[in-house]
């Protein structure tokens, strides 16, 4: 069964916490709030395969200027980073967060090659207070070599379901182009084995 994990991040009061409980329960909580992390577990089938899913919900995180994602760069095989589309200052900590997830510099973290990233609009169904345009969330994500999708926790359950698939077939999509990279045991063994008698006939 191939594990999955991911991690759901994002300025306080972005509705985070809400989109995860949805996928996994199909209930929407309105006021969610907790100062402790959690990692839920959901098994799934998808594209054939079993799945065991981990999410990774960290508390309230305040959106300072400086934070630190070493643990979860380690730790997950991609992200969902969230903001409120009616709250700018999430927005631009959303845009933090993936600029610091794409740094060069960790390129040496658990995955050898660049993480799943999909960013989320959340509160859709506020989009009558919008401060943040479709367009630059858009722009945002293309810039930095994500997914992009808007919708609403509260109202949206299906696209909600399919938003975490979305990125969950991302991050098998790595894990196959990983493994191709990844020379067979049989294949390495031969190709030493070739190195080591073909320079020994060389210097016959």
């Amino acid at each position: 069964m191939n594990e999955v994990k991911l991690a759901v991040l994002g300025g306080e009061g972005t509705g985070k916490s809400a989109l995860t409980v949805r996928f996994l329960t199909k209930r929407f909580i309105g006021e969610y709030a907790s100062n402790f992390e959690s990692i839920y577990n959901k098994y799934l089938c998808l594209e054939g395969k079993q799945l065991n899913l981990e999410i990774y919900d960290p508390c309230s995180q305040l959106q300072k200027a400086k934070f630190s994602l070493t643990s979860e760069l380690h730790w997950a095989d991609g992200f969902v980073i969230v903001y409120d589309i009616s709250d700018r200052s999430s927005f631009a900590y959303a845009k933090a967060l993936i600029y610091r997830i794409r740094e060069p510099q960790n390129s040496h973290c658990k995955r050898a090659m660049e993480s799943a990233v999909l960013l989320v609009g959340n509160k859709q169904d506020l989009c009558h207070v919008r401060e943040v345009g479709w367009e630059e969330g858009q722009k945002l994500a293309l810039d930095n070599r994500c997914q992009f999708c808007e919708l609403s926790a509260a109202e949206q359950c299906l696209e909600v379901e399919m938003m975490f698939n979305r990125i969950i077939k991302a991050i098998l999509t790595n894990f196959r182009l990983k493994e191709k990279r990844r020379p067979s045991g049989s294949k390495s063994m031969a190709k030493l084995i070739n190195n080591v008698f073909g320079k020994r006939r060389k210097s016959v």
